[in-house]
C-alpha cells in the first residue's frame, strides 16, 4: 500500500479526529513517508514517539491498537486480567490514558486508573499495591514536547521482560491500524470495569516514602524546587512538608503541569538548560540547594550554590553521594552483605566505595527494570532487606523495595536527609564529592550523543554498530587496535543479550556505546579515572576524539 493509500484510509475512518484530518491534509511527501513508513515498535520500554497522524506516531489510534494487544497477551497469561493506568502532563497524555482504560475494559481486562496525573514511580507502586497483572504509564519521560509514549510495567512492578513484549507485539500485529469506533471511556467506568485510585493507594505510597528515612532533618534547610512543569509537584513537597524544617521556595514558572513545557523545550534535568530558572532563583533567595524532576519525576537533578554561583552534580556524583550516605548511615538489618545495584554505563566508583565498605556490588545493563529485576531476585531468597541502593548515570535512584523503578520523589527525600546531615558537620554536598575524590580518585565520564533521525538515520545507526563490530586490527586508531572488547550481543557476559559493545582502554579507559531504546539516538558513554580533575578530563578529552571518529 502507498503512502497516499494509508493517508487516504485514514481520512476516511469514521473516528478520524479533526486534529489528525488538519495534519494530514497538510502533510508534505517527505513528512508523510516518515509518518507511514513503518509502525511504531513496541519493546520492552513500551512504545515512545513524536505525536502525530500515522503510523509511525503517537495517537489515538496507535495507544488503542497497542491496547488491544497487550490486552490479548493479559487475557493469555491471566485469567482475570487487571491493569493499573497512570499519565503524566504532557499533551494527549490524559487522553490516551483514558482511551488506554476503555480498550482494556472493552476487552476484558479490569481496570484501575488514578484520576489525576501522578508519577511513574507512583504507577509501579500502584502495580504491587493494587496486585494488578499490568500497569501502563502514559509518558515520554524527559523528552521534548512533541513526544509521547507508553511504558507497560509487568505485576512485579518493573517495566515488562523482553518475552512478555515480544508475545505483546505478537499481539499488536495482528490489530487493524484504525478503528471505526473508539470505547468510551465513561461507559466502562459507570459500568464499574475502570475503577478509580482512591487516596489510600496515595497514602500508602506517601508512607512508603516515608520509612525509607535514615536520618531526619534536624538542620533547617533552605532550598528551591522545580517539577518542570510535571507530575512531580504534589507528591515531592508532600513528602518535604512530611520531612519538616525544610523551607521551600517553588519555581513558580514551571509549578504547574503543562505539557508544552514552555520555559524548557527539553524538561531534562540532566541538562543545564532545563535547570536555568532554578538555578537563578536558589541565587536570588539564597538557597543552600536547588532541585528538579522531571516530567514523570522518575528523575532528579540537583544543585548546591556557591556564592553567586550554582554548581549542578551529575547523576554518577549524586549516585556516589546518595551511596555514601547510605552507607554511613544506614544500619544491616541482614547477616548477608548489603547489595548495590548500578548498570554497565554506571561510574566505576562505586566499586571503590562498595569494597570499602563490604557491600555486594552488582552491574546489570542499561535501564532501571534491570535493577528492579534484582530486588525481585532478592526477594524470591527472602532477601530483600538486603537491597541497599540502585543507582544509573541519568539520574535515576532507588533506596526501596516498594517501587521497582526509579523514584524521584525516593531521591528527594534522600537529597534532603544528606543535605541535613551534611550541615550539621559544617559541610556541603560539593565538600563530601571532594572528600570522596581525595579518598577513591577522580572518576570522570561523559556522555556523547549522536543523533540520526529518519529512515536513512536508522540504517545509519545500524551500520555504526555493524562496524563496531568488525576485527579489532581493522580500527584506525591504535589505542582500539590494543584495546579489550565485550559486545554485549555476541559474547557470554551472564547478562541478557543487548545491542551494547565496550572498549576498554590498556590504562582502563572505557567506552560504551549503545543505541537509545526509545530515541533515534546513538549514546556514548566515556569513562576515565585519574589523580585529578584535570588529569582525567584530558583523557576524557582523548577518548571523545576517538568516539567522534566512530560514530560519525
Amino acid at each position: 500500500m502507498t503512502d497516499l493509500e494509508k493517508k487516504n484510509n485514514w481520512l476516511n475512518c469514521p473516528a478520524m479526529t479533526a486534529e489528525l484530518v488538519s495534519e494530514l491534509t497538510g502533510m508534505d511527501d517527505e513528512a508523510l513517508h516518515d509518518s507511514f513508513y513503518r509502525n511504531l515498535t513496541f519493546g520492552t520500554g513500551g512504545l515512545r514517539g513524536v505525536l502525530g497522524a500515522g503510523t509511525n506516531r503517537m495517537n489515538l489510534f496507535t495507544v488503542a491498537k497497542a491496547t488491544r494487544g497487550l490486552a490479548g497477551y493479559l487475557k493469555e497469561a491471566f485469567e482475570n486480567p487487571s491493569c493499573a493506568v497512570s499519565f503524566d502532563s504532557r499533551i494527549h497524555s490524559e487522553d490516551f490514558a483514558r482511551l488506554t482504560a476503555a480498550v482494556l475494559a472493552e476487552e476484558g481486562v479490569s481496570v484501575w486508573i488514578y484520576p489525576q496525573l501522578q508519577p511513574t514511580p507512583m504507577l509501579s507502586f500502584a502495580v504491587r499495591h493494587l496486585h494488578t497483572d499490568a500497569g501502563i504509564m502514559i509518558t515520554a519521560s524527559h523528552n521534548p514536547a512533541k513526544y509521547n509514549g507508553y511504558k507497560v510495567y509487568g505485576a512485579d512492578g518493573c517495566q515488562i521482560t523482553l518475552e512478555a513484549a515480544e508475545r505483546t507485539q505478537h499481539h499488536i500485529d495482528a490489530q487493524p491500524d484504525l478503528s471505526d469506533i473508539l470505547p468510551d471511556f465513561e461507559q466502562y467506568l459507570s459500568g464499574g470495569r475502570i475503577r478509580y485510585i482512591t487516596e489510600e493507594t496515595i497514602e500508602a505510597y506517601y508512607q512508603a516514602i516515608g520509612r525509607l528515612s535514615v536520618k531526619p532533618v534536624t538542620e533547617p534547610l533552605h532550598l528551591v524546587y522545580s517539577p518542570l512543569n510535571g507530575t512531580g509537584n504534589v507528591p515531592v513537597r508532600e513528602i518535604m512538608k512530611r520531612m519538616k524544617n525544610i523551607q521551600v521556595e517553588i519555581v513558580t514558572e514551571q509549578e504547574k503541569p503543562d505539557g508544552r513545557f514552555p520555559t524548557c523545550p527539553y524538561p531534562n534535568p540532566e541538562i543545564r538548560e532545563a535547570m536555568e530558572l532554578t538555578i537563578r532563583k536558589t541565587i536570588e533567595t539564597g538557597a543552600d540547594f536547588c532541585f528538579a524532576t522531571d516530567p514523570d519525576c522518575d528523575r532528579m537533578g540537583a544543585g548546591v550554590r556557591n556564592g553567586n554561583e550554582v554548581q549542578l552534580i551529575s547523576g554518577n556524583d549524586m549516585g556516589i553521594l546518595m551511596l555514601d550516605f547510605l552507607c554511613r548511615n544506614k544500619k544491616a538489618n541482614n547477616p548477608l552483605p548489603p547489595v548495590v545495584v548500578k548498570t554497565i554505563v554506571t561510574t566505576e566508583m562505586a566499586a571503590a566505595l562498595c569494597g570499602r565498605h563490604g557491600i555486594e556490588l552488582r552491574n546489570v545493563l542499561t535501564g532501571f527494570k534491570f535493577i528492579g529485576e534484582q530486588i525481585g531476585l532478592l526477594e524470591k531468597e527472602n532477601a530483600a532487606d538486603r537491597f541497599l541502593f540502585g543507582f544509573e548515570e541519568s539520574y535515576g535512584y532507588l533506596s526501596g523495595t516498594d517501587v521497582r523503578d526509579k523514584d524521584a520523589v525516593n531521591a528527594a527525600l534522600l537529597l534532603c536527609e544528606m543535605a541535613s546531615d551534611l550541615k550539621a558537620q559544617g559541610k556541603t554536598m560539593l565538600d563530601r564529592l571532594q572528600e570522596l575524590r581525595s579518598e577513591y580518585g577522580f572518576f570522570a565520564q561523559r556522555l556523547k550523543t549522536f543523533e540520526y533521525e529518519g529512515e536513512d538515520g536508522a540504517k545509519h545507526m545500524a551500520a555504526i554498530m555493524k562496524a563496531l563490530r568488525q576485527p579489532m586490527g581493522s580500527f584506525e586508531q591504535g589505542r582500539l587496535q590494543e584495546a579489550g572488547r565485550t559486545d554485549y550481543l555476541l559474547d557470554d557476559t551472564g547478562l541478557p543479550k543487548s545491542d551494547v559493545i565496550e572498549f576498554r582502554m590498556r590504562n582502563g579507559d572505557k567506552i560504551v556505546v549503545r543505541p537509545s531504546g526509545t530515541e533515534p539516538k546513538l549514546k556514548a558513554y566515556l569513562f576515565a579515572r585519574g589523580e585529578n580533575q584535570a588529569n582525567a578530563e584530558k583523557s576524557l578529552d582523548g577518548l571523545e576524539e576517538m568516539v567522534d571518529l566512530l560514530c560519525k
